[in-house]
């Protein structure tokens, strides 16, 4: 979908829609890789985060006929996608309560190559910053990843979130509070 238009995407979305399958594979190739960024940065790790855009995908494919050709595709497709982050993180958080073996996933990148230590401690560093804002509420890590990391407007997160700016303001203040407390302490 490089260089296509607004109209150009319409008319692929009416498409689908009638159930042309290359069509979706075309949208669906175009909008992945940001569905994949924004799923991974929600699920703090790119397995977890490429379920969620599979499923996301396959529901967006079922639910196309009720979508709303006047708005936009993108915060459509981000909204579903938000959705089964929730769920995955739902089903991470019944599984961990379920199964209390009191050992936590630690989300440490390896550096293969030897000596490069200032490279690994900037690893380890991005690592614990991931690690951190997956700890974040779920109501407060949303529109911090939506906004902060994914260069959504808030407008656009609070339209995905279904809540107002005003609550999606507030919720990244507090996010960026809390994360600056827990790097304070180191």
């Amino acid at each position: 979908m490089r260089g296509e238009t607004l109209e150009d995407e319409k008319r692929i979305v009416a498409s689908a829609r009638i159930g042309g399958r290359a069509a979706f594979d075309q949208l669906a190739r175009h909008y992945a890789p940001g569905l994949l960024v924004l799923a991974e940065r929600m699920m703090g790790n790119s397995a977890d985060g490429e379920d969620a855009v599979q499923d996301a995908l396959a529901a967006a494919w079922l639910a196309l006929r009720q979508f709303d050709q006047k708005r936009p595709l993108g915060p459509w497709l981000a909204t579903i996608t938000m959705n089964k982050c929730r769920d995955g993180l739902r089903r991470r958080r019944l599984a961990l309560f379920f199964h209390i073996d009191g050992s936590e996933q630690d989300y440490v990148i390896p550096d293969d190559r030897p000596d490069q230590e200032r490279e690994l401690v900037s690893r380890q560093e991005l690592a614990r910053v991931k690690r951190e804002i997956s700890f974040l509420p779920q109501k407060l890590r949303e529109p911090f990843v939506l906004v902060a990391l994914e260069s959504y407007s808030q407008a656009e997160a609070a339209q995905i979130l279904g809540i107002s700016e005003k609550a999606v303001e507030t919720r990244i203040y507090r996010a960026r509070n809390s994360l600056k407390e827990k790097f304070e302490k180191f």
